[in-house]
């Protein structure tokens, strides 16, 4: 399945998250990312490693309330945790170390990126013979199936990320 997020949900800057309040619950999966290098549409599996020049690992939030309705229930602000790609393509192939996100300090998600590329590759292809693809544009892959990650009993969860020792990314969801 293949959608876009209008640029407003893209979040940058690790900033906490106030939910609106016709909010109830917000679901999230966790991402793979790669950024654009190269503009191109129809790429073929042959050249795809020319267009994008950097991956990165973040979070997908989504509004529970909204859900099956993908295209309502991704459109919030800020609900793209995307930071900076955290290496070049060549990462996806050479490193042993592990993607992990955590809630309220309780590992919630972890992986390798063993078999990755193939992951990255095939999803910039595939979206490719959808829709034109433009420098700084990102693909993102969801590596698990969304999950409800807080809802409004709850006054404030804590959601981190590590890529190795790196902090990825450390924000609050405040109802």
């Amino acid at each position: 399945m293949c959608y876009c997020r209008p640029d407003t949900t893209w979040e940058r800057e690790n900033r906490d998250l106030y939910s609106p309040d016709c909010v109830n619950a917000w679901n999230w999966t966790p991402v793979l990312f790669a950024r654009i290098s190269k503009a191109g549409k129809c790429i073929s599996g042959k050249f795809v490693s020319r267009y994008y020049d950097g991956v990165g690992f973040g979070t997908l939030l989504y509004i529970g309330d909204f859900l099956p309705d993908l295209a309502s229930a991704s459109c919030a602000d800020h609900s793209s945790i995307l930071p900076s790609p955290v290496g070049g393509p060549d990462l996806l192939e050479s490193t042993d170390k592990t993607y992990e996100v955590f809630r309220n300090g309780e590992k919630v998600f972890g992986c390798t990126v063993e078999g990755l590329k193939e992951k990255v590759e095939e999803a910039i292809c595939k979206a490719s013979k959808l829709t034109t693809l433009r420098i700084g544009d990102l693909v993102a892959i969801e590596l698990a199936s969304s999950a409800q990650i807080c809802d409004r009993s709850e006054e404030e969860t804590n959601i981190k990320a590590v890529f190795g020792e790196n902090d990825l990314f450390d924000f609050k969801l405040i109802f």
